[in-house]
């Protein structure tokens, strides 16, 4: 357990105000947004320059504590939750600065603790674009979206966060800096150190600052909803979309349930009595926009939808849009407790899915909720439950099991965006192999010999 000496050393490094010591304070840091146990830090650090980031982690790896680097907390899956009641927990948003955008070379340099829309909208300012978008962009940081390479709703045609990551400075877990990649388009300088700390979850470093690519804007842009009184119906739509060669921005799937309590919330005036609807956006020439938009209609109407329609203006999409964002805060709302899971299966697979969940379902009696980027095959199965009745959430961890068996025998992953931290762990061989969990654990322990960065998350030490 840290004691006061170490306490003092903090403080007279970052400041009174950016060391957390009361329990009131440290409760604030025991969870993240999954369903697990919190674990109270013994202390909370708040670096607010890149040197005091690198001079916390050198001084607790010197210590011999464990340390979980925690940004704004949005992760889905245990992976800022500390280790243990000694563990200490580096906050990252005190550096929180844009460097630079470069508007001539399309890319920007930022510390961790950006917050992603924030970027997000500097960025359109200056007549640019960075496509990722995750449910959590309000809050969630940069440094949290390249730990769990998080996606979002224009996955689909734009990629995720990986695919805008260029370079990289860290801090290893000695709290020695390491820089790789670069601004360049091509570098092929050392090691992929970059990739590395992609979806690495705190466990190989300590992010300080990262160069990300910007792209150009679309020109012009198209949102449609289709209407389904068939669920499997709508699965296949989404397939056919696929199937016609049309990679629209955003291809969107919300059941009957979620459409319900969506609507009963933000008053959208989405149709009650859908089995499903499907929110779709392409975008790109205003030319290449109508062809795919005739294209999307077409394989929609060949599935049976019942009614498409199309956004007249920019307030109607916003509000399409934010009643498909509101799907979890609304979903959360409506029992104590909320899992949500995101196994994701190869896009032909969907329709497959689908059925399946929705069989799930009803095997185990369980309330379930299903939304989520069916363009590029990642459900979000959302069980509503109450973690206090022992009888119902031993259903809901037996519905859980088989959610993933199915993914899996699909052809698909455990998490499309959620990452595996703790909650999913138990499960990583299965989709793997043992020599993958061995090979990641002797990596980890080359890095990391005293094993205290982050050290249950993912494979463990």
């Amino acid at each position: 357990m840290p004691g006061e000496a170490l306490k003092k050393d903090f403080e007279a490094l970052l400041g009174k105000e950016n060391v957390f010591s009361d329990e009131a304070d440290r409760q604030s840091y025991a969870y993240d947004s999954a369903v697990l146990k919190p674990v109270i830090p013994a202390l909370v650090v708040r670096p607010t320059t890149t040197e005091q980031l690198g001079q916390c982690v050198k001084k607790l790896y010197d210590e011999g504590v464990p340390m979980t680097v925690r940004g704004a907390g949005t992760n889905l899956s245990g992976g800022t939750i500390p280790d243990t009641s000694d563990a200490v927990v580096i906050l990252t948003n005190g550096l929180n600065k844009i460097l630079e955008i470069n508007e001539a070379d399309l890319y920007a340099v930022v510390e961790p603790g950006v917050v992603t829309a924030q970027f997000a909208a500097e960025v359109a300012r200056r007549g640019l674009f960075y496509p990722p978008d995750p449910g959590s962009q309000s809050v969630s940081t940069i440094g949290g979206n390249i730990a769990e390479n998080a996606g979002g709703l224009r996955g689909l045609k734009y990629g995720v966060t990986k695919d805008y990551f260029m370079g990289v400075e860290f801090f290893d877990a000695t709290g020695e800096l390491v820089r790789s990649g670069s601004r360049t388009v091509k570098c092929v300088t050392g090691y992929n150190l970059t990739g590395m700390l992609i979806q690495s979850e705190g466990t190989l470093g300590v992010i300080s600052q990262a160069i990300l690519k910007l792209v150009p804007p679309p020109k012009a842009n198209k949102a449609l909803m289709a209407v389904f009184d068939d669920m499997q119906k709508a699965a296949e739509a989404v397939a056919g979309i696929i199937a016609a060669h049309v990679v629209p921005c955003t291809l969107e799937f919300l059941d009957n349930n979620t459409i319900v309590r969506v609507d009963d919330f933000t008053k959208a005036g989405l149709p009650r009595d859908a089995q499903a609807i499907l929110l779709i956006e392409v975008d790109g020439h205003p030319a290449q926009v109508a062809d795919e938009a005739e294209a999307v209609e077409k394989v929609l109407r060949q599935c049976n939808a019942r009614e498409v329609h199309v956004a007249k203006d920019e307030a109607e999409k916003f509000k399409l849009w934010e009643a498909r964002r509101m799907a979890l805060p609304v979903l959360a709302r409506c029992k104590p407790t909320t899992v949500l899971e995101d196994a994701t299966v190869p896009r032909s697979q969907i329709p497959a899915m689908m059925k399946a969940l929705d069989e799930i379902s009803k095997k185990y009696k369980v309330e379930m909720g299903t939304f989520g980027h069916a363009g590029d095959g990642n459900l979000h199965p959302t069980i509503l439950c109450d973690k206090r009745d022992a009888e119902e959430f031993r259903r809901v961890e037996e519905a859980v099991d088989e959610i993933f068996d199915v993914a899996l025998k699909l052809g698909g992953t455990l998490s499309g965006e959620h990452g595996i931290g703790t909650a999913k762990a138990k499960w990583m061989e299965k989709e793997t192999s043992r020599g993958t969990i061995l090979f990641s654990r002797r990596l980890r322990k080359a890095l990391d010999p005293k094993g205290l960065l982050n050290p249950t998350k993912l494979v463990g030490i």
